[in-house]
């Protein structure tokens, strides 16, 4: 597997205390390395450039990304929580063109699958702005740089905490990209109820599975068995594209859901063997949100590079001291999960012949 990382990504910091600050990648690459990752011969680590501004307006308005460009000279401001750091412009770029170097080394059989751990994330950026922590909405650059070289369908599949409403938004209209995103409710942007099917020749080729707190790996992988596997075979994607949003873990401070590194890496193994099965093996991942970074990234991180990589799962844990807090974090949610799997069965009976059509 490709692992696609550039030092420039520790550079980016809104505030030291900001949730979305280095030290989420920092620490994650101590414990690769602790680990030995970098030494396994199964994993290739690859440096980055940035995107050209060609792909990038793709997906974002030219006022957009020139506004960006200006303030990210002096100085400036999105919403409450995404100012605009000086230099921010330079570091997006980057992210950008990291999604879209793991989209270009698996399309052209460099490696087998990539993760790209980027930074600043992306799936709250829409065309004509950005929003929550993000600048310029990686996944869906990469993912319209695939559509643009010949490849037809593309299933996205976004299992951040908060819903991905810009990558939603950008492929509202386009039937050639399946967007499915698991996501806690209530929660930021507020966006993601089932009824949010797409739109025109769309229409159908979004499904969102809104969950509740206290959702942790039992009821997820119910999700991906129930919803994501048979979708994806009916869909028949050539390429599989996971936007790894990591804040769905049980220690993370600004969600309620209860996800564990193991419950991660099941999570990718099934999506690996998903896209073997499916698309010759073609799928990358991008770094989206999670912000435990000692209790959760290291571990979480680590879980997704191993299930990519086809190592060994069964060590794949946080150190003992976090455990405690998966006890009260949990929940006995597990007649809701099924419930809303239930519901989301039912809008989608409609699009979907695997779901009764």
């Amino acid at each position: 597997m490709g692992l696609i990382y550039h030092p420039k990504y520790l550079e980016h910091e809104q505030t030291p205390t900001h949730p979305e600050r280095r030290e989420r990648l920092a620490y994650t690459m101590d414990q690769l390395m602790e680990e030995g990752i970098f030494d396994n011969p199964k994993i290739k680590l690859i440096e980055p450039e940035p995107a050209r501004i060609e792909d990038v307006l793709e997906v974002h308005t030219e006022d957009y990304v020139e506004y960006l460009r200006r303030y990210s000279k002096i100085g400036g401001i999105i919403d409450w929580d995404t100012n605009i750091p000086v230099g921010v412009f330079e570091r997006a770029l980057l992210a950008v063109g990291g999604a879209i170097k793991a989209a270009e080394v698996v399309a052209e059989g460099e490696v087998e699958n990539a993760f790209a751990m980027v930074r600043p994330p992306g799936h709250h950026a829409k065309p004509y702005m950005g929003a929550g922590f993000c600048y310029f909405n990686n996944m869906a650059i990469a993912v319209k740089w695939l559509l643009n070289r010949g490849f037809e369908r593309i299933l996205i599949l976004d299992w951040d905490a908060h819903h991905g409403d810009g990558t939603q938004e950008i492929f509202y209209e386009d039937d050639r990209v399946l967007f499915i995103s698991l996501h806690q409710m209530p929660l930021y942007p507020g966006t993601g109820y089932p009824e949010e099917v797409g739109k025109g020749r769309g229409e159908g080729f979004t499904i969102n599975v809104p969950l509740p707190p206290g959702t942790g790996d039992e009821e997820y992988l119910m999700v991906f068995d129930e919803i994501i596997e048979p979708v994806a075979e009916e869909f028949e994607p050539d390429f599989i594209a996971i936007s790894a949003g990591q804040d769905n873990h049980f220690t993370d401070p600004i969600t309620g859901l209860a996800l564990t590194a193991r419950g991660y890496a099941e999570m990718m193994k099934r999506a690996v063997d998903l896209s073997e099965r499916l698309c010759k093996g073609r799928l990358f991942a991008v770094l989206e949100g999670g912000y435990s970074v000692e209790a959760a990234l290291p571990y979480t991180n680590l879980g997704i590079i191993a299930a990519m990589a086809g190592l060994d799962l069964s060590y794949i844990r946080e150190p003992k001291r976090y455990l405690e807090e998966l006890k009260w974090r949990k929940m006995d949610v597990k007649e809701r999960v099924i419930r809303t799997i239930e519901i989301v069965k039912n809008v989608h009976s409609k699009y979907w012949g695997c779901f009764g059509r």
